[in-house]
């Protein structure tokens, strides 16, 4: 059974940094296809970054190029979500997904509806 749980989330500043880790368990975690999404209070979830199988490619959404980087440890099984010069408009539950792609995937992942696991969660408090 394949699980993920997050970690890292708290409370900050608005430009200050936090590293969010999600961490996969039960299935070989280079297999899946990495998101991280990010839900507000009254609004939808969405994209914040994805990266493909081997790490090579990812994908941003507009507010988070520049500040945020999505990397991954296959050796650690995990994906990692550095945010920098946080704003109070980053406040959030922040949550990864993995995507058990195929061999042939070569891009990043971009729709949520794609995924296969979701984690539980974890908040990030930006405050002004």
């Amino acid at each position: 059974q394949v699980q993920l749980v997050e970690s890292g989330g708290g409370l900050v500043q608005a430009g200050g940094s936090l590293r969010l880790s999600c961490a996969l368990s039960g299935h070989t975690f280079s297999s899946f296809a990495m998101g991280w999404f990010r839900q507000a209070p009254g609004k939808e979830r969405a994209l914040v970054a994805a990266i493909t199988r081997g790490g090579g490619k990812t994908a941003y959404a507009d507010s988070a190029k520049g500040r945020f980087t999505i990397s991954r440890d296959n050796a650690k099984n995990t994906v990692y979500l550095q945010m920098n010069s946080l704003k109070p408009e980053d406040t959030a539950v922040y949550y990864c997904a993995a995507d058990l792609s195929g061999p042939f995937l070569t891009v990043p992942v971009l729709q949520q509806q794609e995924y296969d696991y979701w984690g539980q969660g974890t908040q990030v408090t930006v405050s002004s």
